[in-house]
């Protein structure tokens, strides 16, 4: 039986996000149409409905230059166009760094972000969120000609003074070895465009998949947000190496300083050793051969301190001739499916079981709550049970005073709700604290000492120390909202506990979103940055327009961490005003019932046992829901990627 090759496991894993975001859609509007989906419930499944549709998975490739890792790129993902589509000529290719992905609200384009701007302060980011600087041109995605020869743009460089270079960052007096070259003019070669924004409708890019093509990470001028926030951001890195030569200096570098100090990634880091073709010989047998690619795996994973199951050995040339030729035996003697078939089990599964904790956790809640409003909708009728069956034989004036007594409790229990919007003063009050902590100008409070430390000229002595005090502080912001939480929790609690026994509510505090990932996503972005601390980088610190790219870099990573942290904190909140909102919502229905079935028993001989035979169909009514409900959570929680069906791709053609 064929493995599956990344292609077909990851159009399998759209097909299981679509059918899940659909069942999710169903769950949602059928508990709107029973009125037991509160405000809070709601957001939270809209916000998973919506994670699920436009969840991105990013792989990037990252390799010195002239490791083939344009052309591996091409053979995993756009064989299907019978030819290369990525830049993948001997030499250096890609000169700057270029995202493929797939945004609805664009046409099939490819923007250039100029070099010139490496001249103002903004960082990448801040550049995404002004389009007009960027040059653009059109891609026609069924031509693959007019496609390869819109991406070669990549590839385009500029010859510039070395004042200009300088300024660029790409010339360094005290590093010459690491400089450009330079013509016989005395121009300084340099790369024509600081990022690349390819928008393509490929199958794979409309399902999600992000694919960061990088230049060399080590290279002079290189981007500090490349290795602060993109490449920390990947779901997978595949870092490329040359069979034939190993692990070079400049591949251990690379190595060493951007990828080894990756937490929790040792299942989505690849080593991959390509080119295994230079090692076919005629003059050595295939077991000789075998044994060669063999020993490079073990010494490969001996230098970068990896399972040896982490490097795999391939040609990506031969891989990308067989798919084109249709060549099944030299697809096979290429390995590259190998290749696919692990990146597509570990990154996807990876992927897939996070998606699927949040469906868990989500439907578990949304069922939680809904259970809790059926068991009260049919406490209340058993409670109009027992109050109708009690008139049976009675006269209209006991029936009248029933009715004034309801009356006078529906009352009662409008006053008094005032301490129930009490709790929600306090809890409302308190949440300021916790939105303060999290706010941007707490961030450059925090980081005040270090972003002036980076900034001041010269060499930077002492700044790892300010580094660390930094991020320690910003950890301790994370531990202040941590503790206001369990305050809130434990305040929560005690209310609800109150309202329960006075009111015969049924409210549970919600549990509060943990701050640990969090304080362990400011772990990564310290850990990204100790590269730029060593004595090796120094000098190219001191350069005050690198400095400031690296702050804003800093700053913008930091500031989404902090946003993702409130959202959660946000549909925290949400979700425990909600909750009231619907016990309230559901007490004052009950009684607008109760008075409702009183008057009509006194206006018709005949509507008491009318009434009751309704209150035992309304019962029969929620036995009925509350097992469509377990159904239909039941489904949604045990549903896997085995169960969809991967879509077909009519608009383009497949890889």
């Amino acid at each position: 039986m064929a493995v599956a090759g990344f292609n077909e496991q990851f159009d399998k894993h759209g097909a299981w996000r679509r059918e899940m975001g659909l069942r999710l859609k169903v769950l949602g509007d059928w508990l709107r149409e029973q009125q037991l989906l509160d405000d809070g419930a709601d957001e939270s499944l809209q916000r998973l409905i919506e994670q699920l549709r436009s969840d991105k998975v990013m792989v990037a490739f990252v390799a010195e230059f002239s490791r083939g890792k344009s052309e591996l790129i091409n053979a995993v993902f756009f064989a299907g166009y019978g030819r290369r589509i990525m830049p993948a000529s001997a030499g250096r290719t890609t000169m700057c760094p270029t995202e493929l992905g797939y945004e609805a609200d664009l046409p099939p384009c490819l923007r250039l972000l100029p070099i010139e701007t490496r001249l103002q302060p903004q960082a990448l980011l801040e550049w995404r969120m002004v389009p007009e600087k960027w040059t653009r041109v059109d891609l026609d995605v069924n031509d693959p000609g007019q496609l390869a020869g819109a991406m070669e743009k990549v590839s385009e460089v500029l010859h510039v003074t070395k004042d200009e270079a300088r300024a660029l960052g790409f010339w360094h007096d005290d590093r010459p070895e690491d400089n450009p070259p330079v013509n016989a003019s005395g121009a300084v070669e340099v790369p024509r465009w600081r990022h690349a924004l390819i928008n393509m409708a490929h199958p794979l890019l409309k399902q999600g998949l992000v694919v960061l093509d990088t230049p060399g990470l080590n290279a002079i001028g290189a981007e500090p947000e490349l290795t602060v926030n993109l490449i920390p951001q990947a779901q997978a890195v595949v870092f490329i190496l040359a069979a034939d030569t190993g692990v070079t200096k400049s591949d251990l570098t690379i190595w060493r300083e951007h990828l080894a100090t990756m937490e929790d990634s040792a299942g989505t880091r690849f080593v991959v050793l390509n080119k295994i073709d230079t090692l076919w010989d005629e003059l050595s047998s295939a077991a000789q051969i075998e044994a060669q690619i063999g020993r490079q795996r073990t010494d490969t994973a001996q230098t970068l301190a990896l399972d040896a199951q982490q490097v795999l050995a391939l040609s990506a040339q031969k891989g990308l001739l067989a798919k084109v030729r249709g060549d099944a035996d030299l697809l096979a003697e290429s390995r590259l499916p190998n290749f696919e078939q692990m990146l597509g089990q570990q990154v996807l599964g990876a992927r897939q079981a996070v998606l699927e904790g949040a469906i868990r956790s989500s439907v578990g809640r949304v069922q939680t709550d809904a259970t809790r409003t059926l068991g009260i909708r049919r406490r209340e009728l058993s409670e109009q049970m027992l109050e109708l069956k009690g008139l049976r034989g009675k006269n209209h004036t006991v029936i009248r005073q029933m009715r004034l007594r309801v009356e006078q409790e529906k009352a009662d229990f409008d006053r008094s709700a005032a301490s129930v919007l009490a709790v929600r003063s306090v809890h409302l009050k308190l949440l300021r604290d916790v939105f303060k902590l999290l706010g941007s100008s707490s961030i450059k409070r925090e980081l005040a000492v270090l972003s002036t430390a980076l900034r001041e000229p010269g060499l930077k002595l002492g700044i790892k120390k300010s580094y660390a005090k930094g991020f320690d502080n910003l950890r301790g912001v994370m531990q202040q909202v941590q503790t206001l939480e369990t305050e809130i929790h434990a305040m929560l609690t005690t209310s609800f506990r109150q309202l329960n026994t006075e009111y015969g509510f049924s409210l549970q505090a919600v549990v509060p979103p943990t701050m640990d990932r969090f304080e362990k996503d400011l772990d990564a972005v310290e850990r990204s940055h100790l590269q730029y601390l060593g004595v090796g980088n120094m000098v190219q610190l001191a350069r005050p327009e690198f400095a400031e790219k690296l702050v804003r870099a800093l700053l913008a990573r930091v500031r989404s961490i902090f946003e993702t942290a409130l959202g959660e904190i946000e549909l925290w909140n949400k979700s425990t005003s909600s909750q009231l909102d619907a016990q309230l919502r559901e007490r004052r229905r009950a009684y607008g019932r109760r008075i409702e079935a009183i008057q009509r028993i006194q206006d018709a001989a005949g509507g008491l046992d009318l009434r009751i035979g309704e209150i035992e169909e309304q019962e029969s009514a929620l036995d009925a829901i509350e097992r469509r409900l377990a159904t239909l959570s039941r489904e949604l929680q045990t549903a896997s990627a085995d169960q969809a069906t991967p879509s077909e791709h009519a608009e383009a053609v497949p890889a």
